[in-house]
């Protein structure tokens, strides 16, 4: 693997990528920062920090090299960490011209392709020609809220080839976040759009007045649900009550910081999906992700009634109290 000193690329300007920056430049003297915006480059060299996200975690702006054309960003680094919400995803890489295959793609995107229905790393491994060995994902539980308090936070980092998986754990080992690693690049994909899904169903029951105790039964059969879909769509020994499945499941599903569960709540108050999506200042991507995995389970039949309850609430327009009501029917 190449020295990373100096090549490391953060892509994306949201509260997630700014809180990757505060990592990697803990353990490297210096990042660069593809950030669509020019205004909003000049606005952080100026504040010393990022003017819309995190906005209280102050960076040293000369370890920083800014790029607002995305083929600059891409030419001068070696490992490219991607950090925008799933449905911009294309939007960015339209202008994309300099070639990536030579790249390590990093994907700390917690969703799928709208559209094509396609995972991050199939993005890049299908329209750029990367090779699998050299995608990677960073899946939680970890919020970026909780890594600018630098509080104990846990990540894992998978990889085909499980060695530069351990290469790249190094860039995000600190004092306050712990790293593992392993080879299931899909299935924790799958889970990380999944964990989503199910965080916006716990926040609608949440803005229904479920008490905790619904709230576990809920989160017990979600991960046996998303066991069954992993299962079928992406064979693979694991265990699904590591930190990346369940821990990431629970932590999205119950924490303040999560915009999913925002998002669920406000619909289970009474908002309409349109009046949520308005009122939310972050992409829930959850709301994409539940289209995406509906329409991919069309294919493998797998028994999903959470999912099923949220598509018809967010898509088919019915009503979260009669749907809930009936999904509770089904749990043990």
């Amino acid at each position: 693997m190449k020295d990373i000193i100096g090549k490391v690329a953060i892509m994306g300007g949201g509260s997630w990528a700014t809180a990757l920056a505060k990592i990697v430049l803990s353990t490297q003297p210096n990042i660069h920062w593809y950030m669509r915006r020019p205004q909003a480059i000049e606005d952080f060299r100026r504040m010393k920090h990022n003017p819309g996200y995190l906005s209280a975690v102050s960076f040293d702006t000369d370890r920083i090299g800014f790029y607002s054309d995305i083929n600059e960003a891409a030419e001068h680094s070696d490992i490219l960490i991607f950090a925008t919400p799933s449905p911009f995803l294309k939007q960015h890489l339209q202008k994309l011209e300099t070639p990536i295959r030579d790249k390590v793609i990093v994907s700390a995107i917690k969703g799928i392709v709208p559209d094509e229905n396609m995972l991050i790393t199939d993005y890049f491994a299908q329209c750029y020609q990367v090779p699998l060995e050299n995608l990677a994902i960073v899946a939680g539980p970890c919020h970026a809220e909780e890594i600018a308090l630098e509080r104990l936070s846990y990540i894992t980092l998978a990889c085909k080839d499980l060695q530069k998986a351990e290469d790249l754990a190094r860039i995000f080992c600190n004092n306050y976040l712990k790293t593992s690693c392993c080879q299931d690049v899909k299935g924790i994909e799958y889970a990380s759009v999944l964990k989503n899904v199910y965080a916006i169903v716990a926040g609608i029951c949440h803005g229904m007045k479920y008490g905790d105790n619904f709230q576990a039964v809920l989160l017990s059969n979600a991960i046996k649900e998303m066991q069954r879909f992993l299962d079928s769509a992406h064979i693979l020994p694991r265990d699904i009550t590591a930190s990346a499945y369940l821990g990431d499941l629970l932590v999205t599903a119950y924490s303040r910081y999560s915009r999913n569960r925002t998002f669920g709540t406000m619909i289970g108050k009474g908002y309409s999906v349109k009046t949520a999506q308005l009122e939310m200042e972050m992409i829930a991507e959850g709301y994409y992700g539940a289209k995406c995995i509906h329409e991919i389970n069309e294919k493998y039949q797998v028994d999903m009634p959470i999912l099923n309850a949220l598509y018809d609430i967010l898509y088919e327009r019915k009503s979260p109290m009669t749907i809930i009501r009936q999904l509770a029917e089904t749990f043990t």
